[in-house]
């Protein structure tokens, strides 16, 4: 890609804009850990939730939703469309429970919900777990597209992208803390999604617009399957094995960043960063719609040209970027390196400031120094910030492409779902319960892989590893739940009355454990809620594909159901408490 001094210009502006808002607010980060990584517990739904999207959109995303495309058709995307569903059950149920549980991380939450050593052992093991090991996986896949851009696009090599990437990510990273993180988010949100559709508006001017693409498609694929939001029973683009996985068990049975079933992660940290429960469920639900329905129409645009332009190319994800290297004009050039400079900055400084979150509150401060002044922890945190990312610079060389990665972690993870939603709403689940279906899934999503030669690349062999792994987990967790005591009822109790859940589950030992949403009533919203995004998701599909009518009229519904939606998770006057 050659780039004139317009380009170069453009890309500049967006690291000076980046790092100054880094040293705007990197006084304020010092002040604490809570003001480090959660902002005070003062951030607006607006700004949290455009966070969370933020973090979900890096260099990856565009990249990996093109080799789904062009392998399995627009339907290979229900690998993460079924996400969906849990990312509703978080908005409906969840988000207020974690805001009233008022902890500084996921993996504190361990020690409130649960007792002694188990607890703290778990507390520890998850941290390290979650902020090291996963977290360098996810690190090294966005790393590994980013790096694939660069070296398309500007001829470097992988090690000089990957020495350069974290040195500019690293370092407003590690100076602002989470508010420069989410503030950043939010303008790069916006500059990413920005450059996305100009790509696609190009895009399809390289191939004589929307019937140009329609009939170069056509042209080689005259079943029109590409195309298809469904594929037909057992076709040779998506089996119906793997399609019924999608729908039925991979959403609440495996753990993912970004779509954690009972919400985690980093959505649980804006969530607890939240103003209080009205904020935390809105954030949520902005995340949702935005992330699933506004998102992935321009990617999904460009792999469909890239499969007309550069048929059977060995590396579908690298189709995406010659898109851009080939059919971008000046300005427009620079203006999407910088998107993708931005979308790459958003999910690693969340990634790295979240994973130092573990390491500073649940590993240092919990085990080692536990009472040191504020100021000393936010100090920690750089380094913290600086160590995870040395870390995931090495993972970063032994990955290859971003499906891949994506689908073993879904593997890795693949049966702990459950856990993490009955936890909330089941007294009886202990720490036990998770520390053995988190290495259970190891053990077994490793084992299948290995020792039946199944590859989670391919779409049978994924839905069979998900399908074995899930049910000897659960079966693990469920036996070591009822061979193991239950949790004493002091801190059982204790837990209910301060998060208030609510349903059956608790009426054994805190019978009086009101204020949660009634299990059937958020039943019901919760469906209502996965119509919105599904019909938004649609609708913006019709648009975009030539189908004005059916998606006006799906996009209709959707802010009808979108309106009565907030005003049916509106709380009474007076009824919600802020949790601090």
């Amino acid at each position: 890609m050659i780039l004139t001094a317009v380009d170069w210009a453009v890309i500049l502006a967006y690291f000076v804009v980046s790092l100054g808002i880094g040293v705007v607010f990197s006084r304020r980060a010092s002040a604490s850990a809570t003001e480090y990584f959660l902002t005070g517990r003062s951030m607006p739904w607006w700004l949290a939730g455009t966070s969370m999207v933020a973090t979900t959109f890096a260099a990856d995303t565009p990249l990996a939703v093109t080799g789904l495309t062009v392998k399995y058709g627009v339907a290979g995307n229900w690998l993460w469309w079924s996400f969906v569903m849990s990312g509703m059950l978080t908005v409906v149920f969840y988000a207020r429970l974690w805001r009233r549980a008022g902890v500084m991380t996921d993996a504190e939450f361990a020690e409130l919900r649960y007792a002694g050593r188990p607890a703290a052992f778990l507390r520890a093991f998850r941290a390290c777990y979650l902020g090291l090991a996963v977290n360098a996986i996810i690190i090294g896949w966005v790393t590994a597209a980013m790096a694939k851009i660069l070296t398309l696009t500007l001829g470097v090599h992988k090690w000089q992208a990957i020495v350069a990437l974290f040195a500019l990510t690293g370092l407003y990273s590690t100076l602002a803390g989470l508010w420069g993180v989410v503030v950043t988010d939010f303008f790069q949100f916006i500059l990413a999604m920005t450059g996305c559709i100009a790509l696609a508006v190009f895009a399809l001017g390289a191939v004589g617009g929307l019937g140009g693409l329609v009939a170069g498609l056509g042209a080689r694929f005259p079943d029109g399957a590409p195309l298809r939001l469904v594929p037909d029973l057992d076709s040779a683009w998506m089996p119906a094995l793997t399609f019924f996985v999608y729908l039925a068990v991979n959403w609440w049975a495996s753990w993912y960043p970004g779509a954690e079933p009972g919400g985690g992660g980093y959505v649980a940290q804006r969530i607890l960063a939240t103003k209080d429960e009205r904020h935390a469920l809105l954030a949520a639900l902005w995340f949702n719609v935005a992330h699933y329905a506004l998102r992935p129409w321009p990617w999904i645009l460009v792999a469909l040209v890239s499969m007309v332009l550069y048929p059977g190319l060995a590396d579908p994800e690298a189709g995406y970027v010659r898109v851009m290297v080939e059919h971008l004009p000046p300005f427009w050039r620079g203006f999407l390196l910088a998107a993708f400079f931005a979308a790459y900055m958003s999910t690693i400084s969340t990634q790295l400031n979240w994973g130092a979150s573990y390491l500073v509150n649940d590993v240092y401060r919990r085990f080692w120094a536990p009472a040191r002044a504020e100021t000393h922890y936010a100090g920690v945190g750089r380094l913290a910030t600086l160590g995870i990312m040395g870390v995931g610079g090495v993972a970063t060389l032994g990955i290859d492409t971003v499906e891949g990665a994506w689908k073993f972690l879904l593997a890795l993870g693949a049966g702990t779902g459950l856990v993490y939603l009955l936890r909330w709403y089941w007294w009886r689940i202990n720490a036990w319960s998770e520390v053995s279906a988190m290495a259970a899934a190891l053990v077994f999503s490793l084992g299948v892989k290995w020792g039946l030669g199944l590859s989670p690349d391919d779409p049978r062999g994924f839905a069979v590893l998900l399908l074995w792994t899930t049910g000897a987990t659960t079966v693990v967790w469920l036996a070591v739940t009822y061979l193991t005591p239950a949790e004493p009822r002091e801190t059982l109790r204790a837990f209910a009355a301060r998060v208030r859940p609510g349903g059956p589950g608790w009426r054994a030992v805190a019978p009086d454990a009101g204020g949660g949403q009634g299990i059937a009533a958020g039943l019901g919203l919760w469906a209502l809620g996965c119509a919105v995004v599904y019909l938004g998701l649609f609708g913006i599909g019709g648009l975009v594909l030539g189908r004005p009518a059916r998606g006006a009229g799906a996009l209709v519904a959707a802010a009808v159901l979108t309106w009565y939606l907030v005003r049916a998770t509106r709380p009474p006057a007076g009824a919600e408490g802020r949790v601090v």
